[in-house]
């Protein structure tokens, strides 16, 4: 299954934002995960096994395994062959814009302001991360970001949590958001994170 942007941003309500320190909790995770209902699940290259730990998850049925914290096209590139499908980045660079399109690889680069929209915009692009979405004025931020800038898709990630994620979804250009309170730190408990993802699955109401 071929997806684009729009198409991974509408798997779910909620994106899992991974950390993933040991390369054997990928799997256990990523099983926890789909099987509460989440399948786009974004591992951050913030620490030296993402990159396997990319290439563990896309093992797993009904995953689909994007890498985050992409900050240039030799990260993109490397996830890519770890089986990434798509990347997300904390902030919007030409480069990183430029090699994603010619990639064809579906791209969520992050923006705080009405210029880093207007700039993706201007690349061809049309669907946004919205980071570091608490930090950068939360909601109100966010709706009047969009009043005249409507046209776009936006997936809102940071300092987001269960309880606050209605309000960012009821947002009509917010079609996810991403989320790191499903999965902790260290060992995974799986049955604990697949309640979490349930729990997550039911806001899109």
């Amino acid at each position: 299954m071929t997806l684009d942007v729009a198409g991974v941003m509408q798997l779910a309500p909620v994106i899992p934002v991974l950390v993933v320190e040991d390369v054997a909790h990928a799997r256990p995770i990523a099983e926890a995960l789909v099987r509460g209902g989440l399948p786009a699940l974004e591992v951050t290259l913030r620490t030296p096994a993402a990159l396997e730990v990319i290439r563990e998850m896309a093992q797993v049925d009904g995953a689909v395994v994007g890498a985050g914290t992409v900050l240039n096209p030799a990260q993109m590139e490397a996830a890519q062959a770890a089986g990434a499908r798509f990347i997300v980045s904390p902030g919007l660079t030409e480069p990183l814009a430029k090699a994603a399109i010619a990639a064809d690889m579906p791209f969520l680069p992050g923006t705080a302001n009405a210029s880093d929209i207007m700039r993706g915009l201007d690349l061809g692009l049309t669907h946004f991360k919205f980071f570091p979405a608490m930090a950068a004025g939360g909601v109100p931020a966010l709706k009047a970001i969009l009043a005249p800038l409507h046209m776009v898709k936006i997936c809102p990630t940071g300092g987001i949590t269960q309880a606050s994620a209605a309000e960012w979804l009821a947002i009509p250009q917010v079609l996810c958001v991403g989320g790191s309170w499903l999965v902790g730190k260290g060992a995974p408990d799986p049955a604990a994170i697949e309640q979490a993802a349930r729990a997550a699955r039911t806001l899109a109401g």
